[in-house]
């Protein structure tokens, strides 16, 4: 699913082009990622992660899973479950709010 516009990532995740293109600048500066042109609009700008940011990524998510898993160890199956279903619902709302 790559390259992303910098202004579809910016709008997935919720914020401001001016803020994602400044969290951008420091992931570019890291390795992360690397910013391009738009074959079809030249204003626009695409990302795509490094070998390094990929890498990176897949630590991130270890680290997430495992945080999650320490986090809802205290809940047996039949509640983690009705968790998922309370935070689907949660997050349906927020979506269908816009």
């Amino acid at each position: 699913m790559q390259p992303v516009r910098l202004a579809d990532l910016a709008r997935s995740v919720g914020i401001t082009q001016g803020t994602a293109s400044a969290l951008v600048e420091a992931l570019v500066r890291e390795g992360l990622i690397e910013r391009g042109t738009d074959e079809n609009d030249r204003r626009a700008i695409r990302l795509t992660t490094t070998a390094a940011g990929e890498e990176q990524a897949q630590r991130w998510l270890a680290d997430y899973v495992a945080a999650a898993g320490e986090l809802f160890a205290c809940l047996d199956a039949e509640d983690q479950l009705l968790m998922t279903r309370l935070l689907d619902r949660l997050a349906d709302a927020l979506d269908a709010r816009g």
